[in-house]
């Protein structure tokens, strides 16, 4: 007789998983039917982005001129210390030769003793110590030995100084391989951005920037306002003839700028010498709080971290170098957030 056996019925834990794989199927199934496909940025959404990327590049790039700006005060000063270092040497072997031979003069008289051997010392304030509780000095060898022990103080404290320097310098070379590595990271994924759109929506992007610069530089009325000084006015006319050179981060002129390179440039021309950097540049004159206040050829100085400059034009305009991809300009001051003006 054949028997009959109930089939094997799962266990509790085979149904706790399968009905959760399940469960996690479905789920997974329903998200990826309503997972909305990736959408392309369209034009003006690229632009914004790379507008800002532009803003947040030109950000670091006032940083790296600050660490050029450091950079080449120190190789300066590193270079003056140095030699000074080198005509104080030669100063003490002087000074030391000339003790030699007053050591050499007291043999020959047969007036030496013993104490003589100190005369040439290394260490002339031990000889200093030595010889004046012997009393065996004269006035003029006294004299000499002091000039000796002040060189060499000298000496160690400009060789001490130097060797700072050196050190600040081997730090500022760091942050500026740094802040230049920022700055082309931001420009890098500016140009990404761009290259994400086909070339005719590129082609109409730098057509609108152009219309924009053309209109702003051919067009603008600039009105009656006075400039603020013959400087001011000789460095505002000296900028007016860069119109439509491109900026460049880092440049100073003659043929592209960034912001504070064009002021600085500018300025430069009028025979007036002003720091490189807008954040410095914001502390190098007369703050103007107010803009009715503003004349011709003031700094202006815009955003909280003060990383943007340009010249005051008159009637509410401000020439600068904008940003990455575009010319120096025209603008109007309200286009940025101003903060104050800076009469040299």
């Amino acid at each position: 007789m054949a028997s009959h056996r109930r089939p094997k019925q799962p266990s509790r834990a085979r149904v706790t998983v399968l009905t959760t794989a399940a469960a996690a199927a479905v789920v997974l199934s329903a998200n990826a039917a309503n997972a909305a496909p990736s959408e392309k940025p369209n034009k003006d959404e690229v632009k914004t982005k790379v507008d800002k990327l532009y803003e947040e590049a030109e950000q670091a790039t006032e940083k790296l001129d600050g660490a050029k700006e450091k950079q080449q005060k120190l190789q300066k000063q590193i270079s003056a210390l140095q030699d000074n270092v080198a005509r104080g040497q030669e100063e003490l072997n002087e000074l030391r030769d000339g003790l030699g031979s007053m050591a050499s003069a007291q043999y020959r008289t047969g007036g030496i003793d013993p104490s003589v051997a100190l005369f040439l010392s290394s260490d002339p304030d031990d000889f200093l110590d030595k010889a004046s509780a012997m009393d065996q000095l004269s006035a003029q060898q006294i004299e000499s030995l002091k000039k000796v022990q002040e060189k060499q103080r000298s000496l160690a404290q400009q060789r001490a100084e130097a060797s700072a320097k050196l050190k600040d310098l081997a730090d500022t070379r760091t942050e500026l391989a740094k802040k230049k590595k920022e700055v082309q990271a931001k420009l890098g994924s500016a140009q990404k951005l761009l290259n994400s759109l086909t070339a005719q929506e590129r082609a109409k992007l730098a057509s609108e920037e152009q219309e924009r610069a053309t209109r702003a530089s051919e067009r603008v009325d600039l009105g009656d306002t006075p400039p603020a000084s013959g400087r001011a006015a000789a460095a505002f006319a000296a900028a007016k003839t860069r119109i439509g050179s491109p900026y460049v981060y880092g440049a100073t002129g003659p043929s592209s700028f960034d912001c504070s390179g064009l002021t600085s440039w500018a300025y430069a021309q009028a025979g007036v010498t002003i720091p490189r950097t807008s954040q410095a540049q914001a502390n190098a004159g007369t703050r103007i709080y107010s803009q009715s206040d503003l004349q011709v050829g003031d700094l202006v100085i815009f955003y909280g971290d003060q990383h943007h400059v340009g010249l005051y034009a008159g009637n509410g305009q401000v020439l600068h170098a904008p940003r990455t991809g575009t010319v120096v300009r025209y603008e109007s001051i309200g286009n940025m957030p101003f903060q104050f003006g800076v009469r040299i």
